[in-house]
């Protein structure tokens, strides 16, 4: 039987992260009591206590719901958590969020997007276009959705569009009708201990399709699956080989116009109002979706046009005629690689300067020549130390080490006071800032200063 049937009390430890809000904002939907512990107060524990989630930031056993039946925690929680060995030790139903996600989506029609990256971004498109046809689906994303201010909505159409997530092999769990890959770069390395096992690993997750289901995958992406029981297309900007792929491309006043050829034909004059070719390419396997669901070009079209973006996805926090700054959730060399095209595209005639604050000692260590190479093809780049989150410091590994390997002579590591002082007297007009740790908070103080300037 499934554990949520009955489910009456649920408790999440490490309630703030990004895709356990999201299970969280579910569960207050269905009329279960929800609590949860994190470890620092954000704008999203701010938000789900708003919503009337009780939440605390102490390890404290006497805050925690013991009527609670399912108990959800992130990997990121250390071992030694008290909580978590309260609820393990009293044998509760401990569980991760896969497993959660496993259970709501196993008897609903599950459109489930992977990658190592871009899945945050055409989840939310998905379900953007789903929702503004009136075509319905409940969605669960992996980042705020800038048109609704949520990461989750519900729907009575049992429509699930889902974020995949790779890491820990979450999105082995997952058994959808539709899955789309968007690539299989090596990433978690921590996890998967070489490329190819990541690569292997995307292979498991497309066999996971049910029969008859439909798997599109980004043109170029290589795994092994079984192709007989399921419909295998492909996506790709510029690709005249993939099933679905741009033409006739063209920017104007800030924003992407394009066709997309499908199988069936041509979908004409789409416009995309968001920064980076990568999102064009995303926007085309969202697009291919709701084609495959039937749902009506013109319906297709108006919603994407008004897309808003995700927060920290090319998310402009400043645009002026004198002044840029664009916000990008990009910690991958892929990543940057694509925000950085993507910068270009539109303003190919300013100087970039761009600040980076890598995330992870593993991720920084086991990907150090990719960032080298990928952080040069900026005009200035200003470095962040690591920001280590569940990491402890690894001898030899720091920002020091990919500035000393790095070509650019433009380039400088600063801390975040140094930043603010730096960014109060710049002239330089295009600032990019990138990153998955805590850069975001030194956004909002960049962007205050830029402003008043």
């Amino acid at each position: 039987m499934n554990p949520l049937t009955n489910c009456k009390n649920i408790y999440f430890i490490g309630i703030g992260g990004i895709g356990m809000s999201a299970l969280a904002r579910y569960f207050n939907t269905q009329a279960v009591v929800v609590s949860g512990y994190d470890k620092t107060p954000t704008l999203l524990t701010d938000a789900l206590i708003e919503e009337g989630i009780q939440i605390h930031f102490e390890d404290d056993l006497n805050k925690i719901d013991k009527a609670a039946t399912v108990i959800v925690y992130t990997p990121a929680i250390p071992a030694e958590h008290g909580e978590l060995n309260y609820y393990r030790e009293n044998k509760y139903l401990v569980v991760k969020r896969s497993d959660v996600l496993q259970w709501i989506t196993e008897n609903a029609f599950t459109i489930a997007i992977a990658g190592t990256h871009g899945k945050t971004t055409t989840t939310s498109m998905t379900a953007h276009i789903l929702r503004h046809t009136g075509y319905g689906c409940n969605a669960f994303l992996g980042g705020i959705a800038t048109n609704y201010g949520t990461n989750f909505w519900s729907h009575e159409k049992n429509v699930v569009v889902v974020e995949a997530d790779e890491y820990d092999r979450s999105f082995l769990k997952l058994a959808p009708n539709i899955a789309v890959i968007t690539a299989v770069d090596p990433d978690h390395l921590d996890i998967y201990g070489t490329a190819e096992e990541v690569v292997k690993a995307f292979g498991e997750f497309s066999d996971k399709i049910k029969p008859g289901g439909v798997l599109l995958q980004k043109f170029g992406t290589e795994f092994n699956t079984n192709a007989s029981n399921k419909n295998v297309l492909s996506y790709g900007y510029n690709h005249d080989k993939a099933s679905y792929h741009t033409i006739n491309l063209k920017v104007v006043d800030g924003s992407y116009h394009f066709d997309l050829v499908h199988p069936a034909g041509i979908c004409k004059n789409i416009m995309l109002n968001m920064g980076g070719l990568h999102n064009v390419e995303n926007v085309s396997a969202a697009i291919a979706i709701a084609l495959s669901l039937e749902i009506d070009e013109v319906k297709i079209k108006e919603a994407v046009a008004s897309f808003a973006g995700v927060k920290r996805r090319f998310e402009y926090k400043v645009k002026t005629a004198n002044k840029v700054l664009i916000d990008d959730y990009a910690h991958h060399p892929e990543e940057l690689n694509a925000l950085i095209s993507g910068v270009r595209s539109l303003y190919p005639n300013e100087k970039m300067v761009l600040v980076f604050q890598p995330h992870l000692y593993s991720r920084t260590k086991d990907q150090c020549d990719g960032f080298v190479e990928t952080l040069d093809k900026a005009d200035e780049v200003i470095l962040l130390p690591i920001y280590p989150a569940r990491e402890l410091p690894m001898e030899g590994v720091s920002s020091e080490m990919l500035l000393d390997k790095m070509k650019l002579s433009h380039k400088k590591i600063m801390s975040k006071e140094e930043l603010f002082d730096w960014a109060a007297v710049t002239e330089d007009k295009l600032i990019v800032m990138a990153g998955a740790g805590d850069i975001d908070t030194c956004i909002l103080k960049v962007q205050e200063i830029l402003t008043k300037k």
